[in-house]
């Protein structure tokens, strides 16, 4: 696994897999950070409020709420020919 604090190195590992930022607010909780993969729409499982919550973010506000809260993305080790899109969050 690799940690990464870096913006750029945070924003390149994302755009190479097509992912965007974007924060979820769950209702009455603190927003939490996630990458969107694809479109997104796509949350056939999910219930509109949950869906309604996440929204699409600029990067500056991410990294922004990275920071706020100490932490940095874990990604696994990068594999030719293979685009993981695994990502945890972890306290720095």
């Amino acid at each position: 696994m690799i940690t990464l604090t870096d913006h750029q190195e945070i924003r390149n590992w994302a755009s190479a897999r097509a992912g965007k930022p974007a924060i979820y607010e769950p209702p009455g909780g603190e927003p939490v950070l996630r990458i969107v993969f694809g479109q997104l729409g796509d949350h056939e499982n999910d219930d509109d409020s949950a869906v309604e919550t996440l929204s699409l973010v600029e990067w500056p506000q991410w990294f922004a709420l990275l920071e706020d809260h100490g932490l940095a993305l874990q990604v696994p080790d990068d594999q030719p020919g293979v685009r993981d899109e695994t990502h945890h969050f972890v306290k720095l």
